[in-house]
Formats: C-alpha cells, structure tokens, sequence
C-alpha cells in the first residue's frame, strides 16, 4: 500500500532534521561547545595555534582534531567568519519541551521571540537570559534564527548552557505558558503601562515577556494572545532600543522588588 503524501513528507522532514548539523566557530564558540557533555560533535577543524589553545577541551570531548594550515582553512564557512582557527561541526542541540525547561525555578521569567531572525541580537539576548538567570529564550521554528555559527559566537558560550527552544506556534506557547500560571507581557513601545506598574504585586509569579522583531514588532495574533501590553519606561521619545537591549532591559526590570 502506498504511503500518502503526507506521511512521506513528514518522514522525509525527520530525516533531514536528524541529519542537520551546525558548524560553530571561534575558540570560545568552540570551547564551549567541546567541553559540552550535552552536545554531539562530529568534525573539529583547527590551526595548530587554536588546537594548543583548545588542547584541554579537545581532550575533554574526546574528539579527533583535524589540524590544518592557517592559509587553507577548509570549513564550509563564510569567508567573513572570524573563526580565529577553529571550527566544529556539531548537531543542534535537543532541549525539550516548554514545561520542563519554564518551571520548577522560583519566581521563573522566559523570554519569547516573534520573528527576530537576526542571528546576533539572538545571540546576545541569550548571552543576556543567562547572565540574568532566565529559564529559557523562546522561539519559532519558522522565522527565527535558528543555531548558526554566527549566533553561538554572539552568545559567547550561552548558547551551551541557555535553553533555547524553538516551537510551532508563538501563540500556542504563550497559552501554554498562562496555563501553567505565567504572566505574559508583550512588549509594545505604544502601550500605556511600563512592566513595572503591570506587575505591582505580581512579582513572585512566573513571568514571561514577548518582544518583537524591530520595526514591526508583535504581530497583532501576538499582542491579542498576551495577557498585558507594556513598555519600557524611557527618559523621552528618542527613538527605540535595539531589541537584545530592550530583552535584557525588561528581563532586569522584571525581578526588580
């Protein structure tokens, strides 16, 4: 009997994602990732500068260094990549599910993400969301940055340790979330309450704040999903902040007693 097209393409999609990988790049990009019980390395690429550099994580992840000539660099990366020497081929990481990574910390905060595609603001808002003890940075499948070397260099060895889950649906998640009793504010230069004000007596509760990408912001299913629009408060109308500063902004200003 002939499988339906569905179920072919459903299957055709799991294999691709299980054959995915990721080149990483730059020591600490790679040191991190190396030293990383949690993640699968396949190919580590190196000078022989960055591999003394490396020797101690290398020996750690029990992986076989290629060592290469600096002018003949053979990783399939951008040329524009810094990679500083070194290279390695890795699969994603599996993080797991929303209830296991959102709960079970005292006074939990996440930060989710409506369409920020920009590998670098997501690596600094994870480097932010780890600095600033969040349970994990929330994603879409589709139009967000997935894990990239350019990302993982940017989070500067949080991409490691920060959950960084990646769902089917935004609003999905978000009713997810208020079901397991967060509050969820959406980020919204145009609201009228600051984050503070909306969780005056609220602060022992979990906590999640959705920023959009800049420019368009929330898309309008977000902001109708969200429990509350807020704003960060500002000293006057100059302009907006970069949405990896308004992350880590309003991540601080959500545990603030």
């Amino acid at each position: 009997m002939k499988k339906p097209k569905w179920v072919v393409a459903k299957e055709q999609a799991r294999k691709a994602a299980a054959s995915e990988t990721v080149w990483l790049f730059g020591l600490h990009a790679v040191r991190d990732a190396l030293m990383n019980p949690k993640r699968h390395k396949v190919r580590l690429i190196v000078t022989l500068n960055a591999k003394d550099k490396l020797d101690e994580a290398i020996a750690t992840a029990g992986i076989e260094a290629e060592i290469v000539d600096p002018r003949k660099f053979n990783a399939p990366l951008d040329p524009s990549s810094v990679h500083q020497g070194a290279a390695l081929e890795v699969k994603p990481l599996e993080w797991g599910g929303l209830a296991e990574n959102c709960i079970g910390q005292e006074r939990p905060r996440v930060l989710m993400l409506d369409r920020v595609t920009d590998p670098h603001n997501v690596g600094a808002i994870l480097r932010s969301a780890e600095v600033l003890g969040a349970s994990a940075v929330i994603g879409t499948r589709h139009h967000s940055a997935p894990e990239t070397g350019a990302l993982a260099k940017t989070a500067s060895g949080a991409l490691e340790r920060q959950p960084y889950l990646r769902v089917r649906n935004l609003a999905d998640a978000i009713v997810e979330l208020q079901n397991m009793g967060f509050v969820v504010l959406g980020l919204d230069g145009e609201a009228e309450e600051t984050i503070e004000t909306a969780l005056q007596g609220r602060l022992d509760r979990p906590v999640a704040l959705v920023l959009g990408a800049e420019g368009p912001g929330l898309r309008q299913k977000t902001k109708e999903t969200v429990d509350q629009l807020v704003k960060i408060d500002a000293a006057g109308g100059f302009g907006s902040l970069n949405v990896s500063n308004a992350a880590a902004i309003a991540l601080y200003a959500s545990q603030q007693r």
